[in-house]
C-alpha cells in the first residue's frame, strides 16, 4: 500500500475509533445516570447523537474504502475495510431502524421492557472497535 493511502487509512480509522468509543462507550451509557435525565430525555439525545456518529461514520467508511481502493492495499487491509464496511451497513439497515421503532413506542408513552436490539448494537459496536485498531495497525505496518 503507497504511503499517503495508507497514512490516511490509518488516521481515519483511528478517529473513527476514538468516535465510537467515546459514543457508544462512554457517552451513551453515561447520560442515562445524569440527574434529572429521564428514559425519555436520554431517547431523544441518543437518537440525536447516534443519528449524527453514524452519519459521519458512513463518511470515514467512504473515505478508506475510497483511499483503500485507490492504494494498492494489501489482502489484510482489503479484508478489514470491508469488515468495518459490513458492520456499519448492518448496524444502519438491520439495527438501528428496529431500535428508531421501539424508542419512537417509548417516546409515544409505552413502557416497554429492556431491549435486546440494544444488545446487537453493542455486539457490533465492540466487533467494529476490534476491526478498527486492526485496520488501522496493518495501514501503519503496510
Amino acid at each position: 500500500m503507497n504511503h499517503t493511502a495508507a497514512s490516511v487509512t490509518a488516521a481515519v480509522a483511528f478517529v473513527w475509533l476514538g468516535m465510537v468509543l467515546a459514543i457508544s462507550f462512554l457517552e451513551a451509557p453515561l447520560k442515562f445516570r445524569a440527574p434529572e435525565v429521564t428514559v425519555r430525555v436520554g431517547l431523544g439525545i441518543g437518537r440525536l447523537v447516534f443519528r449524527a456518529l453514524n452519519a459521519v461514520e458512513a463518511l470515514f467508511a467512504l473515505v478508506v474504502i475510497v483511499t483503500v481502493a485507490t492504494g494498492a492495499p494489501s489482502t489484510a487491509v482489503a479484508a478489514l475495510t470491508a469488515a468495518a464496511a459490513v458492520v456499519l451497513a448492518v448496524q444502519l439497515a438491520a439495527v438501528r431502524p428496529a431500535l428508531n421503532r421501539r424508542s419512537d413506542r417509548v417516546l409515544a408513552g409505552e413502557e416497554l421492557p429492556r431491549s435486546r436490539g440494544h444488545l446487537a448494537y453493542i455486539a457490533l459496536e465492540a466487533a467494529k472497535v476490534v476491526v478498527l485498531v486492526a485496520l488501522g495497525a496493518c495501514a501503519l505496518a503496510a
